[in-house]
């Protein structure tokens, strides 16, 4: 040791200076003003170290160290398992026994930041002087704003980029709209508005009188302070109208999907969910947020779910999940059919009623009620009926019925069991009581009326026959929805704006992930408003984009072969789900036979059913 302390003193002249008692009282004496590089002070006889071109660098690499693990210790990484950090004893009396370490401070001490545009400059020149810390290699950080381009970049080159178009419904001119300037008028033809229930004076009335005198929020979720006596009203409503034990309201049907499926698949143990492979994305979505087993079967494929029901063991509990209306191709789900498989196989039945709510059904209840028409007409025993076998029914009152929100409704137990479960559910906040009230006054409304949906499908019949009759290729289907086949992603947004700026006609272009590639295609929705003089407009404004842009029409796909469903040879005659007697089209029956052809025909009912609409609506007022 005394021959240490001679060569130090020979090759540094502060030691040679400094008395031994000296050197031991500055190692013992802090400085408050100094942080030691695992905490705490430092000593007056290593501030004064720091100095020595030698000390200096020895102390910044040993101060490096140190940090390096502490910090490790503290944020994780694999240094902190092998670091030596000392334990932190959690049971103390004396309050000051235990102390937090201000690691930026540490950093700041003994790496001092630098500006980014600096680093590069500075790097090698502070490695090199007493007292600093070297720079650790800098880490290649994630390019956020590279990915975002790289992915919007992918949208464009397919094609599927979507456009917004603002577009704001006029509650008086229904269906018209204007665009960023009130001066700019369009017809819109796309809106799942599909009775236009959006500017219903009852449920606006009702509407307004519950803002006034609720507010304008619920206050909070279901469970805190978002229930009150409108979202008991309207789960009461939509239970009577399901004709279920009970029902629950979600702020959409997106959120009713996933909640439900998420957790029921994930709750029964060892479940398996079958599902049709054209349905929605917040059916889907709702199965992956389970972790259950996913089967997939052909799109309304009776068989192949059987197949596949048949290769699942008896005692796992399945959820057969699909839809009414497939809101896309209008195409109808084989309802009756599946429930058959399910008591076969012991599933149960998940019906979204989505597009079918307020559009099918004596009381607007849906598919399911439609196919008893007579007997829920009547008011019959519904015991055993098609909606009476489904088990999960899932609604919204955002389309038909002109509002916001969704709902399931079944047997009071199943409900409950989301109501207790259901992230979804338990973690949303209410819809606004203005909101709920509208609902189920649009729902009330509809279940008394049926002229809204009758004079709506009649519109549909005369959309449908005057394009088919002008080639314009028309997905054949039995329900409300018209899809136009375009078959090309670029085209169909070309069309869709050729609609909008040269016919001021808004119907939007509906392309991949919605529909397949190659499917691209625009759907209209007819609605109660869309008289004679719309629908005219429409009929000539596509004739016309079809021609300008050389879009292929019907006997194009013909010539080819047909293509899902168009211009497909000898293919037998798709009969809608409405019919002839349903809609009480006795008068149309004798105008056929009086020669005026269906269109003429169609055009002289719906002229009576405008005056019978005109007369109740002054009546009601």
């Amino acid at each position: 040791m005394e021959a240490l302390l001679r060569q130090s003193r020979a090759m540094c002249p502060f030691l040679n200076k400094t008395s031994p008692a000296t050197l031991r009282s500055m190692s013992m004496s802090n400085s408050v003003k100094h942080t030691a590089p695992g905490g705490g002070a430092m000593s007056n006889l290593q501030i004064i170290a720091r100095r020595c071109p030698v000390m200096g660098k020895a102390l910044s690499v040993q101060s490096a160290r140190i940090g390096n693990s502490a910090l490790a210790g503290a944020f994780g990484g694999t240094r902190a398992y092998h670091a030596k950090v000392p334990k932190a004893r959690l049971h103390t009396n004396a309050p000051n026994q235990a102390q937090a370490v201000d690691m930026p401070n540490v950093r700041r001490e003994h790496a001092p930041f630098t500006p980014p545009m600096a680093q590069s400059a500075t790097t090698a020149a502070a490695q090199h002087q007493p007292g600093m810390a070297p720079q650790p290699p800098k880490a290649a950080a994630f390019d956020y704003n590279g990915f975002y381009e790289n992915e919007l970049d992918k949208k464009h080159k397919d094609k599927s980029y979507r456009y917004f178009n603002n577009i704001n419904r006029l509650a008086q001119e229904f269906p018209r709209a204007h665009m960023a300037s009130p001066e700019e008028r369009v017809t819109v033809w796309c809106s799942n508005d599909y009775l236009g229930m959006g500017r219903n004076p009852h449920v606006l009335n009702r509407m307004h009188e519950t803002l006034d005198k609720y507010g304008a929020g619920a206050g909070g979720t279901r469970n805190i302070s978002g229930h009150n006596q409108h979202a008991m009203d309207l789960e009461s409503t939509v239970a009577k109208l399901h004709a279920k034990e009970a029902a629950l309201v979600f702020s959409s049907c997106y959120v009713a999907n996933d909640a439900t499926l998420a957790t029921l698949g994930s709750k029964f143990p060892n479940c398996v969910i079958l599902s049709d492979s054209m349905n929605h994305a917040s059916m889907i979505q709702g199965i992956r947020h389970s972790g259950a087993k996913k089967v997939v079967f052909k799109h309304n494929d009776v068989q192949d779910l059987e197949n596949k029901l048949a290769s699942l063991p008896a005692d796992v509990p399945k959820i057969i999940a699909f839809e009414s209306v497939y809101s896309m191709c209008g195409s109808i789900g084989p309802i009756e059919e599946i429930c058959d498989l399910a008591d076969k196989y012991g599933a149960i039945t998940f019906l979204d009623e989505v597009h079918a709510v307020g559009m099918y059904g004596p009381n607007g209840a849906g598919v399911a009620e439609h196919l008893d028409y007579e007997t829920y007409a009547k008011g019959r025993n519904t015991k055993g009926t098609v909606q009476d076998r489904i088990d999960i029914i899932t609604g919204t009152l955002g389309k038909a019925y002109g509002c916001v929100g969704g709902y399931i409704a079944g047997s009071a137990k199943m409900v409950d069991t989301i109501r207790s479960l259901a992230p979804g559910f338990i973690f949303t906040t209410s819809l606004p009581p203005a909101t709920m009230a509208g609902a189920k006054t649009a729902i009330e409304y509809q279940m008394s009326y049926q002229g809204d949906r009758r004079l709506q499908q009649l519109h549909t019949r005369a959309v449908r026959e005057k394009l088919n009759d002008m080639d314009i290729p028309v997905l054949p289907n039995p329900s409300h929805i018209i899809p136009v086949l375009v078959g090309n992603a670029e085209v169909a947004k070309k069309a869709s704006d050729l609609l909008l700026e040269k016919h001021q006609i808004y119907v939007q272009a509906i392309n991949y992930p919605t529909v397949p590639v190659g499917q691209e295609r625009l759907r209209i929705t007819p609605t109660p408003g869309h008289i004679k003089e719309y629908r005219h407009h429409l009929c000539q404004a596509l004739d016309s984009v079809w021609t300008e842009l050389g879009i292929k029409r019907t006997s194009d796909w013909a010539r080819e072969g047909g293509f899902i469903g168009v211009g497909v040879k000898d293919a037998q005659a798709v009969e809608p789900l409405w019919t002839d007697e349903q809609l009480g089209l006795k008068q149309f029956e004798e105008d056929l036979k009086a020669g005026q052809g269906a269109l003429g025909a169609l055009e002289s009912v719906l002229e009576r059913e405008h005056v019978q609409v005109r007369q109740a609506v002054a009546a009601a007022a």
